[in-house]
């Protein structure tokens, strides 16, 4: 399973790439809205960061099929390769999907509740499909049980798509879906470092840097004892 992270924050996501293996990052129009400046900027600033190989995920805006296109085709010229144009799973958002799969434009299906939006958005050419797990959570659904279930049709049918799971509350989340082996998830900055924080483990590496030191001396380690 692949690990993005869901953030327009930079320094956030620097500070991430920095310690764990990240392989990309997602933002939507929400997303971009807090870091209240101009879109583009930060988008263009976050592919500094990542580099061209990490994908990045970039919303359309617009309401109607040929605005999304507009849109789509925008945000991949600027951004480059492996850029995902993300485009709501909605009628006209299908309409866009088909013209922009044929074009050669990378597709994030996005705003997903149901595996039956998901199966549409995979014929209608997307390469992932995003739902929305808290959310989904909200609504009194499942949403890990949505996520694996699109997962399994798109097996199942045998489509060139992932699923790329959002809307996380917590690293239970993410532990289930690794599990499960979907595709990717897409995680906020917050959720990221609470995947592997706890206590006992600091208590752990604690205990095994004190007794080092009753051995060989405070502040020695394997490179200067």
């Amino acid at each position: 399973m692949k690990l993005l992270i869901d953030d327009a924050d930079v320094d956030a996501i620097t500070r991430l790439i920095d310690y764990y293996p990240i392989d990309g990052v997602t933002t939507n129009p929400s997303i971009l809205a807090k870091s209240g400046r101009q879109p583009f900027d930060v988008l263009k600033e976050i592919r500094a960061i990542i580099g061209p190989d990490d994908e990045l995920h970039a919303q359309v805006v617009a309401r109607d099929a040929a605005g999304m296109i507009e849109d789509a085709k925008r945000i991949v010229g600027e951004l480059g390769p492996n850029t995902f144009a993300k485009v709501p799973s909605v009628p006209e958002g299908f309409k866009a999907m088909k013209a922009l799969s044929a074009a050669g434009v990378p597709i994030t299906a996005t705003a997903i509740y149901t595996p039956l939006q998901a199966f549409i958005a995979a014929k209608s050419g997307a390469s992932y499909a995003a739902p929305y797990i808290n959310r989904i959570d909200n609504m009194g659904y499942d949403g890990v049980a949505v996520a694996c279930a699109i997962h399994d049709i798109f097996r199942a049918n045998d489509f060139d798509c992932d699923v790329l799971a959002a809307s996380f509350k917590n690293s239970q989340q993410v532990l289930e879906l690794a599990r499960h082996g979907v595709g990717a998830s897409t995680v906020a900055s917050s959720v990221i470092d609470g995947l592997v924080r706890n206590s006992a483990i600091d208590a752990a590496v604690d205990a095994f840097t004190a007794d080092f030191e009753g051995l060989v001396g405070a502040g020695r380690t394997m490179a200067t004892c």
